[in-house]
């Protein structure tokens, strides 16, 4: 298996935060729908970042170690795929994707899948999207994609994070708020105190604002299952405790054979 893709791009968010864009060598991309994942991969051959542990045991140099990744990119844009990645000091792939650089290759996989997408939830339901970490990328795919062409639809961004600098895409979602009416971005922090600058922002977990009412301000009522689907993709911890939250308000979470109102993927 050879690479196949080339990163046009490498952002540094934070220390152990990227954004990372790939485009194809020769060959197209496939359609995707927002909230489907790829799967990037690199040899065992690829060096590792410097801030990546040290490997017990070497991978074989020739095998490709391949991980999926949510897209973060509009499937309506493809100029290329982008990728908000987070380092696992002791993980195989990601100290190596870490230390790619503009120009350098990577392995693409050809198919786009996952069932964690925006029209899993019916398209008359205003959407909560609640995230921590690099949950939020299947939501800026979604977000870059429909948020323009959707007027009547409410969306709102629910995004935990330890720090402010660890709050990707904040730049770009403050603008969409400011941007559209009906877009609501609400960050939350849980260490205000180790800020360098304070913090004047709502500080604690995602689950404080539905406590204190501050989705239901975003949205202009009460979110119920007959108006409201919500999407959940992050800490599991932070999942668990929300579906549990919801449930007291009448949610119940999604599945093939009972739809349901909670949207929710687990990916760690």
């Amino acid at each position: 298996m050879k690479t196949n893709a080339i990163v046009s791009q490498r952002i540094e968010v934070a220390p152990g935060l990227m954004v990372i864009r790939i485009v194809p060598d020769g060959w197209e991309f496939p359609e995707f729908t927002p909230g489907q994942f790829g799967v990037l991969g690199l040899p065992g051959s690829a060096p590792r970042c410097a801030l990546s542990d040290p490997e017990d045991e070497a991978p074989d140099p020739d095998k490709m170690i391949r991980r999926a990744y949510s897209i973060a990119s509009s499937s309506v844009e493809l100029q290329h795929l982008e990728f908000y990645i987070t380092l696992i000091r002791s993980g195989a792939l990601t100290p190596r994707l870490f230390a790619l650089q503009s120009g350098d290759r990577v392995w693409l996989g050809p198919k786009i899948t996952g069932t964690f997408t925006i029209d899993q939830a019916p398209a008359d339901k205003h959407l909560v999207l609640v995230a921590t970490g690099t949950g939020l990328a299947p939501y800026m795919s979604m977000l870059r994609t429909v948020l323009g062409s959707d007027p009547e639809r409410r969306f709102v961004v629910v995004l935990g994070a330890r720090h402010s600098w660890d709050l990707g895409y904040h730049s770009e979602l403050v603008t969409m708020a400011r941007l559209s009416p009906n877009f609501t971005y609400l960050p939350v922090i849980s260490r205000p105190q180790e800020e360098p600058v304070p913090w004047l922002g709502t500080t604690g977990y995602v689950l404080d604002l539905f406590k204190t009412g501050a989705v239901e301000q975003a949205l202009g009522f009460a979110a119920s299952p007959d108006s409201t689907g919500v999407f959940l993709c992050g800490n599991p911890a932070m999942v668990e405790g929300m579906i549990e939250l919801l449930a007291t308000d009448g949610f119940n979470e999604h599945t093939r054979k009972e739809p349901g109102h909670i949207y929710v993927e687990r990916y760690w």
